[in-house]
């Protein structure tokens, strides 16, 4: 069998404020290490029931977070920003999928660097008129590839919020309970990889079993981003499978879950664009 794993930052434990999540930041290293611990007691119980490979696809920011050198071998990681499906690249050909250190949708009250996919350009993606989170996204697009999530961990908002009321037979472990947005309560490491196994082994047997289900998305897949300025739906519509609605917000329609994802992506690189040349331009 073979197991995908999609690894974020801001719903990780301990990860509490902007030095934590970029390359150049006073506790990016801290931060690296805690992923790195998280993700390799996920793979090596995912291993230990069964999984004889694992795809790691490290999905925050730059994308090249996880400690590379401590990669059991039995396990190959995608890194490196932008490629085709971002967060879910290497999904294709798996059997189960497990989502770690997510967090909650943009606008969220008390959740971790609340967020969706893009913190400096997107205030709301919807999906056939339900607003979601990076998880439902990702776990649309993998349903794709018939590839169900089996396991989430990450911002306990997030798992209230979305995983337990759109996929309530997925196993969850909430690594922090946010305070704000850049404050949190985590349990201690001991802990964390403790319910981290025992809801690794939870989760396998529910797929044994045929207890999971793939979250689906009804297809055409109609997708409406809503931006934080203008002139970044000034720049999406632009293309012309994309209609302009207002100020803020476009609208495109896809056949299926993966090429809605592709376009996203490319919505969400054209406003980093614009958002370069305009910095130049001041």
């Amino acid at each position: 069998m073979k197991a995908f794993v999609s690894v974020d930052m801001e719903g990780m434990p301990y990860v509490v404020v902007p030095g934590h999540l970029n390359l150049k930041g006073s506790l990016y290293e801290e931060a690296r290490k805690i992923a790195t611990k998280v993700t390799l007691v996920v793979v090596d119980e995912l291993h230990k029931k069964g999984f004889d490979e694992v795809v790691v696809a490290d999905s925050h920011g730059p994308m090249v977070n996880i400690h590379v050198e401590d990669l059991p071998e039995y396990v190959e990681i995608i890194r490196g920003f932008p490629r085709p499906l971002s967060m879910v690249a290497g999904v294709e050909g798996c059997d189960v999928a497990v989502f770690l250190g997510y967090h909650s949708k943009f606008g969220t009250a008390k959740s971790s660097f609340d967020h969706t996919y893009s913190g400096g350009s997107i205030n709301k993606l919807e999906i056939n008129g339900v607003e979601v989170s990076e998880f439902l996204f990702n776990a649309y697009a993998a349903s794709d590839f018939k590839v169900p999530v089996i396991l989430v961990a990450g911002d306990a908002q997030l798992l209230e919020d979305d995983v337990k009321k759109y996929a309530p037979w997925v196993e969850t472990v909430a690594l922090k309970r946010s305070l704000s947005r850049v404050s949190a309560k985590s349990p201690g490491i001991a802990r964390i990889e403790s319910e981290l196994k025992k809801a690794v082994d939870k989760a396998v047997a529910n797929f044994k079993r045929k207890k999971v289900k793939l979250l689906v998305a009804g297809k055409p897949v109609k997708s409406r981003v809503t931006f934080l300025a203008s002139h970044f739906a000034d720049v999406a519509g632009l293309l012309p499978s994309v209609k302009r609605v207002d100020g803020l917000s476009v609208e495109y329609t896809a056949k299926n879950m993966v090429d809605a994802y592709k376009t996203f992506e490319l919505l969400v690189l054209a406003a980093a664009g614009i958002s370069s040349l305009l910095t130049n331009l001041s």
